[in-house]
C-alpha cells in the first residue's frame, strides 16, 4: 500500500476522554471539523479511553467515503473485562469507568485478538496502519511476535501497513534496522525543545524509505500556548525547560509568530515527516490547530533560534536545511 497521509492528522486520544470527559456529540463534531479542515489521517488506539476513542472515531468516520481517509490503530495492550471496576475511574489519565483493564501482550495471538477487537469497536472493515504501541519493556517479544504477525497481515492484505509508535528514538531506530516496517509514529522527539530524531532515526528512515508520523509536537502542552505551559511529556516541566520555552516564545513573538505555530512548523518542514498528528478536545481546537499548521514562519526566526543555541543547527527548516 502506498501511504498517502494528510500533512495534518488528528490524534484521537482526546476522543477517549483524555484528562477530562467530552460528550459523544462533541467527539463526533470534532471529527467532522477535522474533515472540513482537510484532515484525512486519523490515529487512535485501544489504550485511549479503554476503547472509547476507537468506538467514537469509527462511528464518526462511517459518514465519510472509506477510500478517502487513512486510519491507524495500535496493538500491544489487550483490553480485558474488569469485574467490579465500572464504579472506579481509569487510572491512566482517561476520564472513563475502569470497566476494562489493559494487559501487555505483544505475542502473535495478542496482536490478532487486539486487532479483531479494534475492528469491532471501530465498526469498520479494515484499518490502514497498525502500530506496535509502546513496546519499551517488551523489545524481544515485539520483535519475535508482534512484527512478524503484522507483516503476515500486510502480506495477506488484511492491513495496508505496519510500524511502531513510541516516545523514544533508540528503540524505533533499532526496529527500522531489524524489520521491514513501513511507518513510524515518533512522539515528542522532534520538537522545538527536543530533536534527538535527527541523530539516527530520520536519516535511517530516509535511507530505508520508512515514513514518519510526528506526534507530540507540543511536548505534552508546554508548547501549546503563546506563553509556555507547565506540562512536559505528561509530567510537571522542569524549571529549566520552562525557561527555555519562554526564550523560544520571546523570539517567536518578535517575528509575529505564536509559539505553537512554530511548534507545528518545525516537524511539518522536515522531508522525513509525512504527517503531524495533533489532538483536540473539541471542533474549535481542531480549527485552531489547522490555522497554526498553515502559518508561515519566517526563515529569520529559525536562524535566530539556532544562533541563540535554542535549536540544533542541523534542523531542516522551511526553505531548506539551515
Amino acid at each position: 500500500m502506498e501511504l498517502s497521509l494528510s500533512p495534518l492528522g488528528l490524534g484521537c486520544a482526546q476522543l477517549g476522554n483524555l484528562y477530562h470527559a467530552i460528550s459523544d456529540e462533541t467527539a463526533a463534531a470534532t471529527v467532522r471539523r477535522a474533515w472540513d479542515e482537510g484532515v484525512r489521517y486519523f490515529d487512535t488506539a485501544p489504550h485511549y479511553g479503554l476503547g472509547l476513542s476507537e468506538t467514537r472515531l469509527g462511528s464518526a468516520l462511517r459518514s465519510f467515503p472509506r477510500a478517502e481517509f487513512v486510519l491507524s490503530t495500535k496493538v500491544g495492550r489487550v483490553l480485558e473485562p474488569n469485574p467490579g471496576g465500572a464504579g472506579e475511574r481509569d487510572d491512566q489519565g482517561f476520564a472513563v469507568p475502569a470497566a476494562y483493564k489493559r494487559r501487555w501482550d505483544f505475542t502473535r495471538d495478542g496482536v490478532l485478538r487486539s486487532l479483531e477487537d479494534s475492528l469491532t469497536r471501530l465498526g469498520l472493515d479494515r484499518v490502514d496502519i497498525v502500530y506496535v504501541h509502546d513496546p519499551d519493556e517488551h523489545f524481544d517479544e515485539a520483535l519475535r511476535g508482534a512484527f512478524p504477525a503484522l507483516r503476515d497481515l500486510r502480506e495477506q492484505g488484511v492491513i495496508g501497513a505496519f510500524g511502531a509508535g513510541m516516545n523514544q528514538t533508540a528503540m524505533l531506530t533499532e526496529f527500522v534496522r531489524r524489520t521491514d516496517l513501513d511507518v513510524l509514529l515518533v512522539a515528542g522527539r522532534y520538537t522545538l525543545l527536543d530533536q534527538p530524531a535527527l541523530d539516527e532515526l530520520f536519516p535511517l528512515c530516509a535511507e530505508r524509505g520508512v515514513k514518519v508520523v510526528a506526534g507530540g509536537a507540543y511536548n505534552g502542552g508546554i508548547l501549546a500556548t503563546a506563553e509556555p505551559g507547565r506540562v512536559y511529556d505528561y509530567a510537571e516541566a522542569p524549571p529549566e525547560l520552562v525557561e527555555r520555552a519562554g526564550r523560544i516564545a520571546a523570539i517567536c513573538a518578535r517575528h509575529g509568530v505564536e509559539l505553537p505555530e512554530a511548534a507545528l512548523a518545525l516537524p511539518i518542514a522536515h522531508p522525513a515527516v509525512a504527517s503531524v498528528v495533533v489532538g483536540a478536545h473539541d471542533p474549535d481546537q481542531v480549527s485552531v490547530n489547522a490555522r497554526r499548521a498553515r502559518a508561515v514562519v519566517p526563515l529569520q526566526l529559525w536562524k535566530e533560534l539556532i544562533d541563540a543555541g535554542l535549536l540544533r543547527a542541523d534542523v531542516v527548516i522551511a526553505g531548506g536545511a539551515s
